[in-house]
């Protein structure tokens, strides 16, 4: 792999020192420079030529999310940004991915002792996918990380699926990239389309923020799931960040049930949590689309999804932010069919119109 160059670009010299050094823990990056604001940043965007650079929202003379309007229009370059875990800054980090920003961070709380540790796998792991996102779409290599829990930890796998007949639901699983590429599929499905449920890696707070803002551009209800919500034609569930999404059969149909536990392929939500349940209760019921990520959460539970007569589908290679859970999913020989990502609400939607 060859050298990452960031710019790091934060009002705190104190949230500089940390990144840098998180950063130059890992032998493959190094920090060019740091700034304080986004003017500064702007010459050393110039004269340095990083390859990703780093974000804060909040800043002085310029916030983040004006810069990065200015720098995707001017100079579009890989962005992950750093966000405040608060309702506010959820909502910006929102508008950020929309703008054009590849993935973002919390904020860590600054104890230096225990910080870096907390945050090297991710900063790290994110800042090697931001540097190969949209020019290379590769999946970014797998560090030195906490122990990776399976789906089973959450939910066992039924050895006979149930065949029922009935009305098809939509389960879709996304990380990297996936804000946009979900809201690209749902302002495309019309207000009588297939109930829908919805697995993007956010941190809570996030995934309310991001139902409210798909809300506004669909034609479908945009929610964030509740323990025991009912699906309904028309309205699209998120899972809450921090918490797993499992589909459920009742006396009077499907709902979801939302609950903790630990996180599964490192995410809690986890996408595979998500296809699984689909695979134990839909079976042939379900349509299954797994989207730009890296990593490879939601490969096996899309395999599953296919093996009990789900039809299963890829967003392909050209618009992938990053293309690493599909391409997985793909090798794993768990996908239907492979499809750019405009293409893919229409397919749905001739699939499930009468006959």
């Amino acid at each position: 792999m060859s050298e990452i160059k960031v710019l790091i670009i934060d009002d705190s010299a104190l949230v500089r020192k940390l990144l840098t050094e998180v950063l130059s823990s890992d032998p493959h990056i190094r920090v060019i420079g740091t700034a304080p604001d986004p003017i500064i940043a702007v010459r050393k965007i110039q004269m340095l030529k990083p390859d990703v650079i780093t974000l804060d929202i909040e800043m002085p003379k310029m916030d983040g999310l004006t810069f990065l309007g200015k720098l995707m229009k001017t100079h579009p370059m890989p962005v992950l940004m750093f966000s405040s875990l608060t309702q506010q800054g959820a909502e910006a980090t929102m508008k950020a991915l929309s703008l054009g920003a590849i993935d973002f961070i919390t904020k860590p709380k600054i104890k230096l002792s225990q910080t870096i540790e907390e945050l090297r796998s991710e900063l790290t792991t994110k800042v090697k996918a931001a540097a190969t996102a949209k020019l290379k779409k590769a999946i970014a290599p797998i560090l030195d990380v906490p122990p990776k829990y399976g789906i089973d930890e959450v939910l066992t796998a039924r050895k006979t699926i149930p065949a029922l007949e009935g009305e098809k639901v939509l389960v879709i699983g996304a990380s990297t990239g996936g804000t946009v590429a979900i809201e690209q599929i749902l302002n495309k499905l019309p207000k009588d389309a297939p109930p829908t449920l919805i697995v993007q890696h956010m941190p809570p707070l996030f995934t309310r923020s991001f139902a409210n803002r798909v809300n506004g551009l669909t034609e479908m209800e945009v929610l964030e799931a509740t323990d025991k919500d009912e699906l309904r034609k028309g309205v699209a569930l998120i899972a809450p960040g921090g918490q797993h999404m499992i589909i459920n059969k009742g006396p009077k149909g499907y709902y979801v049930t939302v609950k903790d536990g630990p996180p599964v392929n490192r995410h809690k939500p986890s996408v595979d949590v998500l296809f699984r349940s689909a695979a134990n209760t839909l079976g042939k019921n379900a349509i299954g689309v797994i989207l730009t990520g890296m990593g490879d959460d939601g490969a096996r539970g899309l395999k599953e999804m296919k093996a009990t007569g789900a039809f299963t589908i890829a967003q392909d290679e050209d618009t992938c932010v990053v293309f690493g859970m599909p391409k997985v999913a793909i090798e794993m020989g768990g996908v239907d069919r492979v499809l750019p990502l405009g293409s893919i609400a229409r397919f749905i939607m001739n699939m499930v119109k009468p006959e």
